[in-house]
Order: structure tokens, then C-alpha cells, then sequence
């Protein structure tokens, strides 16, 4: 089955949907390839619907919004009208995605097999934010300058050696070569910044390995790139500073991993401010306990600087210790802020201050090249600290929500200052939509109860098709569902007991091979701690999220160890995909519904409500849908896979709404 919206009426085929309709056919150049782990290509109706709907798209200039479940194989689906698009247009095509993971699989496998079968020659890149690049001017800085002065950490000279060897041997200066550990204050010293960068003048910009990047983008018909580096891209073009963009003016942009682009956007056109940030950029200026900075240097103008920077810092330290104090008196680590000048502003002015003593210092240094460039980066900062500050406390942006977080740093508290647009639906539809660029969207769950009405509202989609496309899986021979009668609610008080009973039960059915969900980390502190023994003794090796392996070791271990079972919050209900035996059972302990007291999600559903509006049905109950489809997605991942999920959440089943989740996932037998 496939659904369209009739708001777009399909044009006549052109040339780019030909090619893409011929290259997707059981007898097409995909038939003789090896994809998905080694095993042969098999035609799919949904995925050649989809290269269609998305050929169509391109050619024609119109939006797209497309639900493709897994296996479909949406990004050869999009990948392949894109390249014949890109081949015949005045810019590249924009692939961005949420994940690290689906950017490695797109640019290692994806692409080099579609070079290969196609016949085509095009050109495809990854494109990274510039601190992702070793600075080859900062490399020779460190090497050649007094590591007091450079460094504000102590650094073993080794360590510099060691940068420089892999400097002369890596292809690309990006830290994701780097084959050794370094530490993120030394990487940050070495790295591409915007404010030291001298571009064309630079005596390392032939070689740069920045700017030899975005050459390549510039050369290229297919950009990866991630949300995040979009979403920076989309600010810096909404205030007509094209000049200083960070991507090559594409013709098209397709968005995997649509599912996140709210939030994502929420994130990057927001404000995020960070107590330790502010002291760690200071103690780069100059650190008095260790004394190692930028200003360590002799003469009367440092001390000078030396005793501006002291005072900023002791100025910045009662700043963040009063915003404490503001959170402890609510007794939160997570508090709103709704009115101005919540705390006097001791820091925007002082901020400016630095900043003029910082130019006075360095138009003193007129013949020092390498200094100068280093504190234009730090003048920059001081900018991006002074209008940040002054902007949350007055509350600038009328259209935002403002909130302060305490968050655990090592030994540390750190305190964090936030703004996000409440409204990113009208962003978009301005900056993205309304545009005479085709955007596309795709990810596996976009809908709730089969409709893309509340995915639509919320981005602001217009001027486009939407099409939900059915699962290539049969969920009928491949899964089953058991949703437990007799557990009780999450608010029982035996509901914890209960809980830990039946994961034991259904742990023990599949032997491990299992994700065990969870929506808070004290539950799954607390299921770890009681259910260890348990499966010590059955044999069963148990891995929890935040016990110090890392999401990626994790996944890695558990594919290895068949009989294991990871317990994960947040960030394994997506993005993880485990094909085959390893994984057979998925564990549901709670609907994901989202803690309500977060500011962000409490003024969304303020503003639901005031328009009269049901909010838990028009915005909690959808979010906490398309999470569960997440989850439940986890499981199959191939046509031989296999499986049970689980829901021990009675409210499935208690409740009205429950209908609801059980509607938007695949029909399978259920228990």
C-alpha cells in the first residue's frame, strides 16, 4: 500500500524519473551487487516507489515528505534520483542525517557501490564543522612557542610530537584519523577556529586541510553533512551572511533521520552557554594556579591583561555561583526562566571590556603574526560571551523559551544557560520550505495513526507530497507482541517488583539477545542493580547505558556475546541497528512519554493549550508514538530476522490512547 497527500499533482515524467524508474527494476544494475552485509540485492516494489516519488521531487521542484519503514532501502532511494539530479543542476544535492552512523554507512558503502554499478562519474564528500580539522598553523605554533604560553593544560611534548606525525601522514586533518587519544583542551588549541583564521593570507592555506575540504564541496554533486552543521549553516543564510556560510549553495537538500528535525532545529537556532566553557576560555587567556596561557608572556602589558582576565574571572565565578543559588532556592536542576534579570549582569560589559583591552594588547603586537591570530579567536569569543549573556538575561527574543541547568561535570557543577524558538515550525516553513529548493524528508517514523498531521504542524511542511510507504517485512511470520495483563500501571507501588519479575521472564525466553528500554536512568539504575545476580546466574552477560562503555562498545560487544542484553535509555530506542540473531527481543518498560516539566516541552504544551486545545492528545501522546515506534523498530532489521517485542506498560492496554501505539506499528500477532 502506498498513501499520498493530493495537495501536489504529479507532473509528466521527465528524464531524471526515467533513468531513476529504469535503474530500480529486478533486472537493473543493483542485481549482480553485494549490499547489506554481503548478501545479494533483493528488489523491492517500496524502495523503487520511493526513488520515484523522490526523482519526481527533484525534477518537478516540489517538497516531499515520505515515511519509508525499515528496509525499504530509502537511502539508495534517494541517493540515486539525487545523482542524476545533481548531474544535471547548478548545485550539489545536501544529504543530512542525525547519526554519525548513517553518515559513515552513506559515504563507506552506500556511495562506493553506486559508483560503482551506475556508470556514472560524480563526485561525493562528508563535510564537517571546521574544529573537526587540525589547524596546520597552530600544529607549527605549539611546536615552535613556549607550551606555558600555548597550552592550558600541561602537555607532554610527546604528545605534540606524535600530533605532528600523524600531521604528516593524515589525508584529511580530521580528528576522526587521529589514531591515539588526545585531550579535548589540547585538541581544542590545534584546531580550526573561526577567528584565527587568516584564510588566503595564511602561509599554511595551500595545504590546510580545512579549506581543502570545502574546495572539494565546492567541486562535489553529493554533500553529507549532519543536522547540526545544517541548522548552523541555515542561521548564518537567514541573516543574509552568505558570504560567510558554511556549505556550497546546493540545488536540493533530502533529510534523513527526519524524525529528529524539530528538535535538531530547536538545538542549533538556539543559545547554549556554558559556566565552564566561560572558565575554560579564560584560563586559556591565563591560568593563575598553573600559569600557563596566552598571557604569560613578560612586560607591564600582560601583567595588565594578567589582572583584567583575574578580575573577569573572579567576576564570571560570582555570576555562575548566583545562578546556583537561583536553581538551589527552586530545589531543581532545571529551571524556566520567564522574566528578565533573574540575576544582576555583571558579565556582558565586563566581557566587552576584555575585548578592547584584548585588541589594545594585540595592536601592541603588530609584528607578532602568530599572536594576533591567536587573539582574534579569543576577541571573537568574547563577542559571541558578551551578546549571549546580555541576550539571556533581557530575554531578547521574545519568540524563545529561556531556561538554566545544572549538569554534573566530573567534581564540578556546570552551569548551562539555553534559549530554543518555541516555533520552529514557522522557522522552517520561511527558511526552508517556502524556498525554490526541493526539500525532501524521509525516516521511518513519521506518522501517528497513519497520518502525517502532527509531524506536518510541527516542522511547518508545505508545498509538498507525502507518502507513507508499507513495511517490506512480514511482521505476521516475524514478530510477536505480548503485552503482560496483569502488570500493573508505572504509579503502582508494586510496579518496580512487577517490573523486574518480568524482565527476568522474558529475558529468559529468548537467553539475552535482548534491548531492555528504559525512559529514566534511575529505573534502569535500579533494574541493573536488582537483576545482576540474576543474570550472573543464568549466564547472561548484562551491559548498562552509563557504567562506562561507551553506546559503540556496547553494540559492538553485544553482537559478539550472543547471549547478553543491554539495558538503554534514550539513545538506543533509535539509531541502533542490530541485524540477525543477535538481537531477538525488545523490552519496552514504560511509554516514552517526555518528562513534562523540561521547559522546552512545558512551554509547547502552555502554548497548545491556550489556543483551547487538548495538548496531551495533540502533543504528548504523538511525541511518545513515533519514540515507540522507534523502539519498537529495533527489532527487525531483515527479512530473516525474528523476534518478540515486549510492552510492560499496562497503559497500552488500559488506557483509551493506547489504541493509538498499537495502531501506528505494524499489525503482528500479538500475546
Amino acid at each position: 500500500m502506498i498513501m499520498r497527500s493530493e495537495n501536489v499533482e504529479p507532473e509528466e515524467k521527465k528524464e531524471i524519473v526515467e533513468k531513476t524508474t529504469s535503474f530500480f527494476t529486478p533486472e537493473g544494475p543493483l542485481k549482480t551487487a553485494e549490499v547489506f552485509g554481503g548478501r545479494p540485492y533483493e528488489y523491492r516494489v517500496q524502495q523503487a516507489q520511493m526513488s520515484e516519488e523522490v526523482a519526481h521531487a527533484l525534477e518537478n521542484g516540489h517538497n516531499l515528505c515520505v515515511e519509508a519503514p525499515t528496509g525499504v532501502g530509502k537511502s539508495f532511494a534517494y541517493l540515486v534520483p539525487a545523482i542524476y539530479y545533481s548531474l544535471d543542476s547548478s548545485g550539489p544535492v545536501l544529504v543530512t542525517t542525525e547519526t554519525i552512523h548513517l553518515q559513515e554507512q552513506l559515504i563507506e558503502k552506500d556511495i562506493p557501490l553506486l559508483q560503482e554499478v551506475m556508470g556514472l562519474k560524480f563526485k561525493a564528500v562528508l563535510a564537517k564543522g571546521r574544529s573537526n580539522y587540525l589547524c596546520l598553523k597552530r600544529l607549527h605554533i605549539s611546536q615552535q612557542g613556549n607550551m606555558e604560553e600555548y597550552f592550558p593544560i600541561k602537555t607532554d611534548p610527546n604528545t605534540i610530537l606524535e600530533l605532528q606525525q600523524w600531521a604528516d601522514y593524515t589525508e584529511d586533518g580530521s580528528r576522526a584519523t587521529l589514531d591515539f587519544n588526545l585531550d579535548n583542551q589540547i585538541w581544542d588549541c590545534v584546531c580550526c577556529e573561526v577567528g584565527n583564521c587568516r584564510v588566503q593570507k595564511c602561509s599554511f592555506y595551500r595545504e590546510c586541510h580545512y579549506w581543502n575540504a570545502r574546495k572539494e564541496w565546492d567541486k562535489a554533486d553529493i554533500i553529507i553533512a549532519n543536522h547540526a552543521l545544517f541548522f548552523t549553516d541555515l542561521a548564518m543564510r537567514s541573516e543574509d551572511d552568505i558570504e560567510a556560510s558554511l556549505l556550497p549553495n546546493y540545488s536540493a537538500v533530502i533529510f534523513d533521520e527526519a524524525h529528529t528535525l524539530e528538535d535538531s532545529a530547536a538545538s542549533h537556532l538556539g543559545l547554549h552557554l556554558s559556566g565552564n566553557g566561560i572558565h575554560y576560555f579564560l584560563n586559556r587567556l591565563f591560568d593563575k594556579k598553573s600559569g600557563r596561557g596566552l598571557m604569560v608572556r613578560k612586560g607591564a602589558e600582560a601583567m595588565e591583561m594578567r589582572a583584567v582576565i583575574a578580575e573577569l574571572q573572579s567576576t564570571s565565578t560570582n555570576f555562575f555561583n548566583s545562578l546556583s543559588y537561583y536553581l538551589e532556592d527552586k530545589r531543581e536542576k532545571q529551571v524556566r526562566v520567564q522574566t528578565p534579570h533573574i540575576v544582576p549582569d555583571t558579565l556582558s560589559q565586563s566581557f566587552y571590556r576584555l575585548k578592547s583591552k584584548l585588541i589594545e594588547y594585540m595592536d601592541l603586537h603588530d609584528d607578532d603574526e602568530e599572536l594576533r591570530s591567536e587573539i582574534e579567536a579569543q576577541v571573537k569569543k568574547c563577542d559571541f560571551y558578551s551578546s549571549g549573556i546580555y541576550e539571556f538575561l533581557n530575554m531578547e527574543l521574545k519568540s524563545h523559551v529561556y531556561w538554566i541547568e545544572s549538569q554534573s561535570s566530573g567534581q564540578y557543577e556546570n552551569t548551562i544557560l539555553n534559549s530554543a524558538p518555541l516555533n520552529v515550525n514557522e522557522l522552517l516553513r520561511k527558511l526552508l520550505f517556502q524556498t525554490d529548493k526541493p526539500i525532501i524528508l524521509t525516516s521511518a517514523t513519521l506518522t501517528v495513526n497513519n497520518k502525517f498531521d502532527y509531524y506536518r504542524n510541527r516542522i511547518g511542511f508545505t508545498d509538498g507530497r507525502e507518502v507513507m510507504l508499507n513495511s517490506p517485512f512480514d511482521y505476521q511470520n516475524q514478530v510477536r507482541l505480548y503485552m503482560p495483563h496483569h502488570m500493573p500501571e508505572p504509579t503502582a507501588e508494586n510496579y518496580s517488583e512487577m517490573l523486574a519479575e518480568h524482565i527476568k521472564h522474558y529475558v529468559s525466553i529468548t537467553h539475552g539477545k535482548a534491548f531492555v528500554l528504559f525512559t529514566s536512568y534511575n529505573m534502569l539504575r535500579q533494574m541493573s542493580e536488582e537483576l545482576e545476580e540474576f543474570f550472573f546466574q543464568k549466564g547472561i552477560t548484562l551491559m548498562s547505558q552509563g557504567e562506562g562503555m561507551s553506546r559503540t562498545a556496547m553494540l559492538q560487544h553485544f553482537k559478539e556475546e550472543t547471549n547478553s542484553v543491554i539495558f538503554g535509555t534514550t539513545s538506543f530506542w533509535t539509531g541502533v541497528d542490530v541485524p540477525g540473531d543477535a538481537l531477538s527481543n525488545v523490552i519496552i518498560t514504560k511509554l516514552p512519554f517526555a518528562v513534562p516539566t523540561h521547559p522546552l516541552i512545558q512551554s509547547r504544551v502552555e502554548e497548545i493549550e491556550q489556543t483551547g486545545v487538548n495538548s496531551f492528545m495533540n502533543y504528548s501522546l504523538p511525541e511518545a508514538v513515533l519514540k515507540f515506534r522507534q523502539g519498537v523498530g529495533r527489532l527487525i532489521r531483515s527479512k530473516q530476522d525474528k523476534g518478540i517485542v515486549v510492552v510492560l506498560d499496562r497503559r497500552v492496554i488500559s488506557k483509551r490512547y493506547g489504541h493509538t501505539f498499537l495502531n501506528s506499528i505494524p499489525p503482528c500477532p500479538r500475546s
